[in-house]
């Protein structure tokens, strides 16, 4: 009885294959950059302010985007996480996917979806105003100065 191992599909073409290497070793590096990234922001977040979760409210956040450092640590947190997760749906989407056009159509909601939302994400970060309102000293002392 002998076992039979089908050879494996080829990429499309050696473009392709230059592209699935360098998704990999982005793959390889995101995911350690994450992990650091995402324990960063739960032990400041959750565990060093003294009530927990409780104490997370606009104030918080605005004290914290106050501060150009945590904008971009929050924004590099969301690049990476958004394509990180997309190229691993990439991934999934490649591997399970029969049908050309399913695979392609999969593909291009995944990509549109996730540059929607580093848009967005990215305008919330860096257009973030607590002082917009003219009631702030009273919720914000401190932050905001007349």
């Amino acid at each position: 009885m002998s076992v039979v191992i089908e050879q494996p599909n080829q990429p499309r073409s050696r473009k392709n294959a230059q592209w699935e290497k360098r998704a990999w070793v982005f793959m390889r590096v995101s995911g350690p950059l994450l992990v650091v990234l995402i324990l960063g922001h739960l032990m400041v977040n959750l565990v060093l302010p003294e009530r927990g979760v409780k104490s997370i409210d606009f104030a918080f956040v605005a004290g914290k985007w106050a501060d150009p450092f945590w904008q971009v640590y929050d924004g590099i947190m969301l690049w990476l996480a958004m394509i990180h997760g997309t190229n691993g749906m990439r991934t999934l989407v490649n591997d399970y996917a029969e049908r050309e056009w399913v695979r392609k159509s999969f593909n291009i909601a995944l990509w549109v979806a996730a540059t929607v939302l580093i848009i967005l994400g990215t305008l919330v970060i860096t257009t973030f105003d607590p002082c917009i309102d003219p009631d702030v000293e009273s919720y914000l002392p401190g932050v905001c100065k007349p």
